[in-house]
């Protein structure tokens, strides 16, 4: 997978490419999709949800410019994947999920892969995780027109923030830099993601 799929098509991140080696992609796939643990798609994983293509957690974790110490967000844990591949790049993950059943799934998945570490919480990830902020990199793995505002202002002067933005068919992965008041973007790949739903009660569950 990372040899054919991911070096390949241009990561070149020796830390990414070392954790996306580290982390076993087929314990965070439902068991009736196992067999295609590793292949070059996304998979779905109830809920609406998916576990995105390896290529592209590669590119995302890649984009974050992430490592040893720094503390980062990922908004809509998922699977749980992305924030495996995030811990074996030896950041401090904190990662929110809306779905219940998707937050206990990946607790317990995270947890019997070695990834103890990482810091989950069931609520709105669109507003952030306020308590704790601010965070030196950001991710979100679901897509919106536009990035939520929360967090923006709970990203750390200089940090980084990657995300799937566009409609509902189509999305650009954009990578924003913060320096004080100004944010710079750069576009960089088309993906489709699904939608970054919002909680309008803003409901927030118990940290784990």
């Amino acid at each position: 997978m990372v040899d054919r799929q991911i070096r390949r098509r241009g990561v070149s991140d020796e830390r990414v490419l070392r954790a996306m080696s580290l982390v076993p992609r087929h314990a965070f796939v439902p068991d009736a999709h196992a067999s295609a643990a590793y292949a070059d798609c996304a998979l779905p994983i109830g809920f609406g949800a998916t576990i995105s293509q390896p290529y592209v957690v590669a590119l995302m974790t890649e984009a974050l410019h992430t490592g040893p110490g720094l503390r980062v967000l990922e908004v809509g844990t998922g699977s749980g994947y992305q924030a495996a591949v995030l811990a074996a790049c030896e950041s401090d993950v904190f990662s929110i999920e809306r779905v219940p059943e998707l937050h206990a799934r990946a607790a317990r998945a995270l947890h019997e892969s070695g990834f103890q570490g990482v810091e989950l919480r069931l609520g709105d990830g669109s507003r952030g995780w306020p308590e704790i902020a601010p965070f030196d990199r950001i991710v979100v793995t679901a897509a919106a027109p536009e990035v939520p505002a929360a967090l923006f202002e709970q990203l750390a002067d200089g940090g980084i923030l990657v995300a799937p933005v566009g409609d509902e068919w189509l999305q650009t992965v954009r990578r924003y830099r913060k320096r004080g008041a100004e944010i710079a973007v750069e576009d960089l790949e088309g993906v489709r993601f699904v939608p970054l739903i919002e909680d309008p009660e803003g409901r927030q569950g118990p940290d784990e």
